[in-house]
C-alpha cells in the first residue's frame, strides 16, 4: 500500500510572499536610490545654474591674477624749472620674510654675492620691526647690472628673495630744500589706517610710499595719481600665461612753485655757518620766492627708510636740522616789532608823526630802570628818528601809553600770533601776548611792568619768521594781506592743464595810507641813514627795512651785555625785515640768524644778498655791517 507521508521538519515556501517581500524591498531600494539621484541632481542644479555666477567669478579669479600698478608720482620744480624731486628707474634687492627660514643667514649668504653694508641691515631691521612679515622689504636699493647678473645666477639659492625694479624718488638740491620740499618715506600703519578712513586705501594697493613732510605731504593727493590694474591669466602653478587686459595708471600731478631755485641757494649760502632762516615773499600776491632753514638735512636718507645710526645723528644734533625754523622755529622779533608799534599808536591816535620825546637813555617804571641801548640816550625823538636809529626808550613809553590789550588787538591784524595758512605743514601760532593770553597760559593776571619789555619786540612775544615776513609784505602792500603760498600751479601730466593756486587777499587792515607812508619813509631812513645804511650802502635801488636784536637771555639789571663773555647759545639773536625797491616792492623779507648778535652785522647783509640777486641778478659781496 502506497502512502504519501510528509516530514514535519520541512518547511513548505511560500513563493508569492517571498516575491512580494522582494519586489517591496525593491521598490524601497529604488525609492532610495531614486532619491538620493534627485538629491543629487538638485545640488548640481544648484551649483551649475543658481550659483553659477558666483562660482563662476570664483573660477575666473582663480584663472585671472589682478595685479595693481603704481602711478607715477608728480615731480616738483621751481618757477623756472629747475628739478627739485623728481623720480628714476633702479633695481632693489627685497625680501619677503615669512618665506625665509633663516633670516640672518640669508642676509649673510647674501652679502657674499651683492654687497650689503651696516647702514642696510640696519634700516632693513627697523623696517622689519615696523613691517608685517608677509610684506617684500628692500635690504638694498639701487643694484648695478653687475650685480643684478650675480644676483641672477644664484637666484634658486634664496626661495623669498627678489630683484625688482622699482621706482626711486630722488632730491637733487639736497638739504637747501628740505624743509621745504620735505620727503616721502614707506607707508606705516598709523597712515595705512587712516587711508582706510578716507576711502584712499585701494588706490594706494602697489604703492609703498607716501608724502610725510614739507610739499610732499601737503599736496599728497595731487601728486600720488590713481593706480592702474592688468589682470593676467595665470596656471596651476601660479605661472603668468599671458595679459588679458590693462588700465594704465594715471601719473600723479606736477606742482610748479613760485619759489626761485637760485635765489633759494643765494639766501641758504648766506648764513654761512649760521644757523637760522630766512622768508622772502612777493607782496602783491603772497607767493613765497625762498623759505630757508638752515641747518637742513638730506631728504634723501629718508626714502628708502632712514637707518637709526642717521635718525640718532639727526635727532640729536644740538644744531636742530630737523626743526623747520622758518615756519615752526619762533623768536622774540626785536626792534623789527617797533614799526608795527608805531603804525598801532598812528591808528589809536596815541602819537602824531612830529611828536617827540627826551630820551636819558632809559625809562623808569615801578621803581624799575628800563635801559635804552645808548647809554646817554638819543635826545629828542620823533616817530621818524624812533625808527631809524631804534630807539628803545621811545616803545618803552608808548607801549605803556597803548596797554597790553590795544597792542595785542593791532598786531593781530597783521597775523602775530596765528597761523599764516602757508601750503605746508608744521607751522605754528607763535605768542601774541595779552591779559586773556597770560590768564590761559599762567592763570596769572597781567601785569603793567610787563608791556614795557613787549613794546621793544621782548618779553612774551614770540614769533615765526614766517609771520614776520608776512607782516612786512602787508605793510610793504599797503595794508592788504594775502595768504602766503609756495606752490604757483598744479599742472596735469595727461591735459596739461593748469590749477593755479589764486592769490586772493585775505583781507585789508583799514589802515589809512598817511599812516603806512609815515613808517614806510622811516623804513627807507633806517637803509639810508640808520642801523641797515651800511648794509645797503651804494645799492642801485631804494630798499626798506629794520634792523632787529632779541634777547635769548635776561641780563640782570645794572650788568651790561658783553658777547664775547656769552655762550654761544646764550647770544642774541639777529634779525631783519626789508623790502624793495621801495616805491613798488617786488620782495619783502625776515631774516634771522641765530645767536649772531646785532641785526645789522649779521642779518642785514644776508638780506642784501637775496635783495641784489632778486633784483639785479648777480651775486653782491658781502658787506659788513652793525646795529
Amino acid at each position: 500500500m502506497s502512502e504519501l507521508s510528509i516530514n514535519p521538519g520541512i518547511e513548505i515556501r511560500d513563493s508569492d510572499r517571498e516575491l512580494q517581500r522582494f519586489r517591496g524591498r525593491l521598490i524601497v531600494l529604488g525609492i532610495f536610490v531614486l532619491t538620493l539621484f534627485s538629491l543629487l541632481f538638485l545640488r548640481f542644479f544648484y551649483l551649475q545654474v543658481v550659483q553659477h555666477g558666483h562660482y563662476s567669478t570664483l573660477a575666473e579669479a582663480n584663472r585671472i591674477s589682478v595685479l595693481p600698478i603704481a602711478p607715477h608720482r608728480g615731480i616738483i620744480v621751481d618757477r623756472n624749472g629747475v628739478m627739485l624731486a623728481h623720480n628714476y628707474s633702479a633695481y632693489t634687492l627685497e625680501i619677503t620674510p615669512s618665506k625665509v627660514q633663516d633670516l640672518e643667514a640669508t642676509i649673510d649668504d647674501l652679502a657674499t654675492i651683492v654687497e650689503i653694508a651696516p647702514r642696510d641691515r640696519r634700516r632693513f631691521k627697523k623696517l622689519l620691526e615696523e613691517s608685517k612679515r608677509f610684506e617684500s622689504l628692500p635690504i638694498r636699493n639701487r643694484l648695478s647690472d653687475e650685480e643684478i647678473a650675480r644676483f641672477a645666477v644664484h637666484r634658486y639659492r634664496f626661495p623669498g628673495v627678489e630683484a625688482k625694479a622699482r621706482l626711486f624718488r630722488q632730491y637733487p638740491q639736497g638739504e637747501m630744500f628740505s624743509h621745504l620740499v620735505g620727503h616721502i618715506g614707506r607707508i606705516n600703519r598709523r597712515e595705512v589706517e587712516q587711508l582706510e578712513k578716507d576711502g584712499r586705501l585701494t588706490n594706494y594697493r602697489g604703492s609703498d610710499y607716501i608724502g610725510k613732510t614739507g610739499l610732499e605731504q601737503r599736496y599728497e593727493k595731487f601728486l600720488h595719481g590713481t593706480t592702474g590694474v592688468e589682470e593676467v591669466e595665470v596656471d596651476s602653478g601660479g605661472r603668468a600665461v599671458r595679459t588679458l587686459s590693462r588700465t594704465p595708471p594715471i601719473s600723479g600731478s606736477n606742482l610748479v612753485l613760485n619759489l626761485d631755485a637760485r635765489l633759494q641757494e643765494v639766501a641758504y649760502r648766506a648764513f654761512g655757518d649760521r644757523r637760522g632762516a630766512l622768508v622772502a615773499i612777493d607782496p602783491a600776491t603772497g607767493g613765497v620766492l625762498a623759505f630757508v632753514s638752515k641747518p637742513g638735512f638730506d631728504p634723501n636718507l629718508f626714502v628708502d627708510g632712514i637707518d637709526p645710526q642717521s635718525w640718532s645723528e639727526l635727532n640729536g644734533s644740538p644744531d636742530k636740522p630737523l626743526l623747520n625754523r622758518a615756519a615752526a622755529g619762533t623768536y622774540p622779533p626785536g626792534s623789527t616789532f617797533k614799526p608795527f608799534m608805531a603804525l598801532a599808536a598812528l591808528f589809536y591816535g596815541k602819537r602824531t608823526p612830529q611828536q617827540a620825546i627826551s630820551d636819558p637813555g632809559y625809562f623808569m617804571f615801578g621803581g624799575h630802570r628800563f635801559r635804552d641801548d645808548k647809554v646817554d640816550g638819543h635826545g629828542m625823538v620823533d616817530m621818524y628818528k624812533s625808527i631809524v636809529v631804534s630807539c628803545d626808550t621811545y616803545y618803552y613809553v608808548l607801549a605803556n601809553d597803548l596797554g597790553i590789550d590795544p597792542i595785542a588787538r593791532f598786531m593781530a591784524l597783521f597775523g602775530f600770533g596765528s597761523r599764516t595758512g602757508i601750503d605746508i605743514g608744521g607751522e605754528v601760532t607763535g605768542t601774541l601776548p595779552s591779559t586773556d593770553w597770560k590768564l590761559r597760559r599762567y592763570k596769572q593776571k597781567w601785569y603793567a611792568g610787563e608791556t614795557i619789555s613787549v613794546g621793544i619786540g621782548q618779553g612774551y612775544n614770540s614769533y615765526t619768521p614766517l609771520q614776520l615776513a608776512s607782516a612786512v609784505a602787508t605793510l610793504a602792500n599797503d595794508g592788504v594781506m594775502y595768504r602766503p603760498h609756495i606752490v604757483n600751479y598744479i599742472e596735469d601730466i595727461r591735459t596739461r592743464d593748469k590749477t593755479l593756486i589764486e592769490p586772493k587777499p585775505l583781507r585789508e587792515l583799514g589802515i589809512k595810507p598817511e599812516h603806512i607812508k609815515v613808517i614806510k619813509d622811516a623804513l627807507i631812513g633806517v637803509n639810508k641813514e640808520g642801523t641797515g645804511a651800511r648794509a645797503f650802502a651804494d645799492t642801485p635801488y631804494v630798499s626798506a627795512g629794520k634792523t632787529g636784536t632779541a634777547q635769548v637771555i635776561a641780563i640782570k639789571q645794572g650788568e651790561k651785555y658783553v658777547e664775547s663773555r656769552v655762550a654761544e647759545q646764550h647770544r642774541d639773536h639777529a634779525l631783519f625785515i626789508a623790502y624793495a625797491p621801495a616805491d613798488k616792492p617786488t620782495i619783502a623779507l625776515a631774516v634771522i640768524a641765530e645767536n649772531s648778535g646785532f641785526g645789522a652785522r649779521a642779518a642785514a647783509p644776508i638780506a642784501r644778498q637775496v635783495i641784489d640777486y632778486h633784483l639785479l641778478g648777480k651775486l653782491p659781496k658781502q658787506p659788513a655791517g652793525d646795529d
